[in-house]
């Protein structure tokens, strides 16, 4: 399943066409639906280590990992079981636990009601700004 989303989210990305079909306006923001799939957060026990862009970690910010995305790309991030979403932005690389397509702070996990169970099932959007 990794080898096939590692193949389709390039493709999707890079294809004008199918990017046209698939955006939805909302609040005058550009979103591209990118996928599906189960997230978890990363905490306190990572504050101030480097992201793989070179910035400290903060738990307290609205960041998140994602294996392909680039730096600095704007997602947002919503929880399938009760709906309440947040925008992140990458800013690290990961995550590296099986099964997993995102990793969200501590702060994002919060917001959208993933800080108690750990994980949970969510689908994220590309905005285009």
């Amino acid at each position: 399943m990794r080898r096939l989303t590692a193949i389709v989210l390039p493709l999707l990305l890079a294809l004008p066409a199918v990017a046209q079909d698939r955006m939805e306006a909302d609040d005058d923001d550009q979103e591209m639906l990118i996928g599906s799939g189960t997230a978890s957060y990363y905490g306190h026990e990572l504050a101030g280590n480097r992201t793989a862009n070179g910035e400290r970690f903060d738990p307290s910010g609205m960041t998140a990992a994602h294996r392909t995305l680039p730096f600095g790309s704007m997602v947002r991030v919503t929880n399938l079981s009760n709906g309440q979403s947040v925008v992140v932005r990458i800013n690290d690389r990961g995550p590296f636990g099986r099964g997993r397509v995102i990793d969200v702070s501590h702060a994002a996990a919060k917001e959208i009601g993933l800080h108690r169970s750990g994980t949970a099932r969510v689908s994220m959007s590309l905005l285009d700004d």
